[in-house]
């Protein structure tokens, strides 16, 4: 253990420059007078270090020194490609592994390509959450990561919108979209998606699963999601809209957004047909209300009927 903290004070004074013996010390959590033993550890050890007190004071390397001791241990390998995301990092027990892992990596780079790769870290920055929104918390998260990285079977209670129920699964991947956690796994010959903040009551088995041949977990993500949004949406709908009916419809989404890509030529207002594929019962209809009177519906029948039903109570509601 202190072999490795050793190790990581000296990649970060090699990146920082001057660095306090307080802000080591929260660094590694530990205490200021352990960083104190380990400089001089350090010192003796050869690496040629400088010391100032007081403030604006801190350690340094001197002589442009730099290590190649670099290599990545189990944990630190694992969290590189998490090394960009701290926080995800952190939700699945690894961000600290993912800190170390991102310095060694700058650490073992060239000094200009280090210096811009670290100007890079500083002034751009990946947030994968949707805006007005925060994802639910996820406290199976990090055992279940750990499941997944170790290939052990699960049992747990999920909540799904209908019902509660006890499944055994073995989880195959986890995929962050839009700021919320989903756990792929297999159960049985199904192979399922579940919400992670949704997973309660998690029970990790000592037994590891086999990983079925050929499953490649971005793929099946993406095959996934088409065939969700096909039985999400099963029918079309042929509406006209304005232009700024054109700009509020591709804003509820991406299937929307498509759709209005290849929307018809303007008529002599401006107005446009689209062909938009919606959902069965009234969620397409209450959605399309959000684009006000900027557009008409053509066809089906029923949905033109239900936007005419939601819109008289609407008024009878709100009459003055």
């Amino acid at each position: 253990m202190r072999a490795s903290r050793l190790l990581s004070i000296l990649i970060l004074l090699q990146l920082r420059g001057r660095v306090t013996a307080e802000a080591l010390a929260r660094e590694h959590e530990v205490s200021i007078r352990t960083i104190y033993r380990d400089m001089d550890a350090l010192s003796a050890a050869g690496v040629p270090l400088y010391g100032d007190k007081g403030p604006g004071g801190g350690f340094q390397l001197l002589g442009g020194y730099r290590t190649q001791l670099t290599g990545l241990d189990r944990d630190e390998a694992s969290a590189v490609l998490m090394a960009g995301m701290p926080e995800q990092a952190a939700a699945l027990g690894i961000g600290a592994a993912a800190g170390r892992a991102r310095n060694k990596l700058l650490a073992a780079l060239p000094e200009a390509v280090s210096a811009r790769a670290g100007v890079l870290g500083e002034r751009f920055h990946l947030d994968v959450s949707d805006w007005y929104s925060a994802a639910e918390p996820t406290p199976a998260l990090e055992p279940l990561s750990n499941a997944v990285f170790e290939g052990r079977s699960i049992r747990f209670d999920y909540q799904s919108w209908s019902q509660k129920r006890r499944w055994a699964v073995d989880p195959l991947g986890l995929v962050l979209k839009s700021g919320d956690w989903y756990l792929v796994g297999q159960a049985g010959d199904k192979r399922l998606t579940f919400k992670a903040a949704h997973i309660a009551a998690l029970e990790v088995s000592d037994a590891q699963f086999e990983r079925p041949t050929g499953f490649h977990l971005a793929q099946w993500w993406a095959e996934s999601l088409a065939r969700f949004e096909g039985a999400l949406r099963p029918a079309n709908a042929t509406i006209q809209a304005s232009p700024n009916g054109l700009k509020r419809i591709a804003a509820l989404g991406a299937f929307a957004a498509r759709a209005v890509e290849v929307a018809g030529p303007p008529d002599a207002q401006g107005w446009r047909a689209i062909d938009l594929p919606v959902e069965a019962g009234d969620h397409s209809a209450l959605a399309l209300l959000s684009c006000g009177p900027e557009l008409r519906v053509i066809s089906p029948t029923q949905l033109r009927r239900q936007m005419a039903e939601l819109g008289a109570a609407i008024a009878k509601e709100n009459a003055l």
